[in-house]
């Protein structure tokens, strides 16, 4: 396939990063400002020269092969504020980061067109959503083992990385955190860990080696998307304890590569016995580690999302496209 144009928007630094590794460019909307969601080429992220700011009031003047949306206002508002006729009749994808919110199962996605690509990050977000008329692919996650980073634990605590914990209440599990935290010493590190008494925001480059002390890493989540921390965590080797809830049931063997269950009592009880037990903890990580790098490697990632991209613009791929590769440092 040759090299793509494709337009798409800020929504998730991380994941957009991960994006990247596809052998395309990305042509990233901004705005004056760069409010969320507009932030274009911008933050602490190792981006590639393929990773390109697009001013939004010069879309109309652009060419695109490709447009790649991510939130409701992006597919509602901004094609019809910013692009052509011509550019919104473009080869289409949705990219869905989240679960349905207004109702686990009946909510049906703004999307409801049949030449539009809807793109599901995991097969439980796929299962959960209403997609009416529209085509559905899952592209899970793929993520990039960082050079030189591996488990330590020698830190005899837990790691939280949640943003905004304190805000977003009980579907992020603040509760549970508080109730986890009586029990268990824990961190909380992301954006706005202060609010609910973390130690603030560790850049995304920064964030393997940080964690890489810590015993476990927990994730109180109940109910989202499949975070792409703890699929890094697992890359290092530091392992898991998280509610069994969405997609975690399928990512975690419990009691071999980390810990599940929706009994929270059973998950403090799993913390406990990571805390006294380092071999334990090395060799459970160790399990995680190797699972994660077998399903959410970054070259799988890669070819999925060019089968996607292939399948959508009418472009024939290439054999063997590798990815971009970019490493974080």
């Amino acid at each position: 396939m040759r090299p793509l144009d494709i337009l798409t928007w800020h929504t998730h630094g991380s994941y957009l990063y991960y994006l990247s590794q596809i052998p395309h460019r990305l042509y990233v909307v901004s705005k004056p400002g760069r409010p969320a969601g507009y932030g274009g080429r911008c933050g602490h992220m190792p981006w590639g020269d393929n990773v390109i700011d697009m001013p939004a009031d010069q879309i109309r003047h652009h060419r695109f092969d490709c447009i790649i949306f991510q939130d409701d206002h992006q597919y509602l508002v901004d094609q019809f504020d910013y692009m052509t006729p011509a550019q919104r009749n473009l080869p289409r994808i949705y990219l869905e980061h989240d679960t349905p919110r207004e109702h686990p199962t009946d909510m049906p996605h703004p999307v409801d067109d049949p030449n539009v690509l809807l793109v599901h990050v995991t097969h439980f977000n796929a299962l959960m959503w209403d997609s009416g008329r529209t085509p559905v692919k899952v592209i899970e996650h793929g993520v990039i083992a960082p050079e030189g980073v591996q488990y330590r634990g020698e830190l005899e605590r837990g790691i939280v990385v949640v943003n905004h914990l304190a805000r977003r209440g009980r579907r992020l599990g603040g509760d549970i955190f508080a109730v986890a935290r009586a029990q268990i010493p824990l961190d909380l590190v992301g954006m706005g860990a202060e609010e609910s008494g973390g130690l603030g925001e560790v850049q995304h480059a920064e964030l393997p080696e940080f964690i890489a002390d810590y015993r476990f890493f927990f994730n109180p989540i109940r109910y989202t998307s499949l975070g792409l921390a703890v699929i890094e965590a697992m890359m290092i080797g530091v392992p898991v304890v998280a509610l069994a809830t969405t997609e975690m049931t399928t990512v975690i063997d419990n009691g071999r590569s980390g810990f599940v269950d929706t009994n929270v009592d059973r998950l403090v009880e799993a913390m406990q016995l990571l805390l006294d037990d380092a071999d334990a903890a090395m060799d459970i990580g160790e399990q995680g580690r190797r699972a994660a790098l077998a399903r959410f490697n970054i070259r799988r990632f890669v070819a999925d999302w060019n089968a996607a991209l292939s399948e959508v613009t009418g472009i024939a791929q290439h054999a063997n496209v590798t990815p971009m590769l970019r490493l974080v440092r």
